[in-house]
């Protein structure tokens, strides 16, 4: 009987939570050879799989001959996702002897078929996650590596394919971990639309300049054509730029979205999000099935959100908004578990003066 224990990390909300990964050999004499228990959903179940095919396509081998049974502690709360792969497989290669004990790190990553390594949501909140619990090593995929070294206390390495792991534990001299980037914008880097592109529109600029400085929500009303929407994008670009504390709460929401470009780091710039009106109650305020995600008003946290054709959203969805807006955050229960994001956001909406558009 071989046992072996890595560490990992879920993501609840925007802060992500300790799991341990408890990996057991013993000599199979069942047909349920391979056995996750700890409340997984369907894609960690199939981690399985890909587990397999992965370590005997990197070269290592999988026992055909023993069981494997991995536990994800705490066994009382729902495990979803593919970033459970990497911590798994390193888990049976621990059982198997292959590698030393991982007490001073924390892996994350979804493993290819072929053994590469792809990227995964929440690598900042699991960076902080690290940081919290004590653990001085986090390895991910590469292109989450860039996100997680903003967080100062923790070495993370990025890695692209299993062997690349199994060389990293077992020459650590060798490897250099991610270098922090630099967290503030250089002068004129800015992508926004800029302001300066409006020619006339004096009142309605004038008016969305007190609207950026105050933080005031601002309602926008006049015939097609006019250059509302227009107005409504270069208003991102006036507002003040984000502090440090701001960008590290943003890169999370995004993160944990899925919406972060592959290999960026920290956010520089605030968010603007403008959704279609066909938008849904969940996806505006968040929700889904299983662990609940953030919606746009999350998104748009430290940012804009911009609704245009406001009257053609749905009056239940608007309504909605009126808790974020006063409380700065959502609060959403589930029968498994209440979470709560920050929404602390600047709404710009934009309306035709009829709905005849006349």
């Amino acid at each position: 009987m071989a046992l072996f224990k890595t560490r990992s990390a879920a993501v609840y909300g925007i802060d992500a939570h300790l799991i341990d990964v408890e990996v057991d050999m013993y000599p199979s004499g069942s047909a349920r050879d391979f056995v996750t228990v700890g409340m997984p959903d369907t894609a960690v179940r199939e981690s399985r799989e890909r587990i397999k095919s992965a370590l005997l396509n990197s070269g290592f081998g999988f026992p055909t001959n023993k069981g494997v049974t991995i536990n994800l502690a705490p066994a009382n709360v729902r495990k979803e996702g593919a970033g459970f792969d990497l911590p798994m497989a390193m888990g049976i290669l621990g059982a198997m002897g292959s590698i030393p004990r991982l007490d001073q790190h924390l892996l994350i990553g979804e493993l290819s078929l072929d053994g590469a390594i792809r990227s995964v949501r929440g690598a900042l909140s699991v960076a902080v996650c690290a940081l919290e619990q004590g653990i001085p090593n986090l390895v991910l995929p590469m292109e989450n590596a860039a996100e997680a070294a903003v967080v100062d206390g923790v070495r993370v390495f990025g890695v692209r394919h299993l062997s690349e792991v199994v060389e990293l534990l077992a020459k650590p001299g060798a490897f250099e971990p991610m270098k922090r980037a630099a967290p503030e914008l250089q002068a004129g880097e800015s992508t926004a639309p800029d302001f300066r592109d409006v020619r006339g529109q004096g009142s309605a600029k004038r008016a969305l300049e007190v609207a950026a400085a105050g933080g005031h929500n601002i309602l926008m009303i006049g015939p097609p054509g006019s250059g509302k929407t227009m107005l409504a994008k270069r208003l991102a670009g006036i507002l003040p730029s984000l502090t440090f504390a701001e960008a590290i709460e943003t890169t999370k929401i995004h993160s944990i979205a899925g919406i972060l470009p592959g290999g960026a780091g920290l956010l520089r710039e605030r968010p603007f999000r403008s959704p279609h009106h066909t938008i849904s109650d969940a996806g505006l305020i968040g929700g889904g099935l299983g662990t609940p995600r953030p919606g746009e008003v999350s998104m748009a946290h430290h940012g804009l959100l911009f609704l245009d054709e406001l009257p053609e959203f749905p009056r239940n969805v608007l309504e909605l908004m009126r808790q974020p807006l006063e409380d700065l955050s959502v609060t959403i229960a589930r029968s498994a578990m209440t979470l709560s994001f920050p929404a602390n956001f600047m709404l710009a909406a934009a309306m035709n003066p009829c709905p005849c558009r006349h």
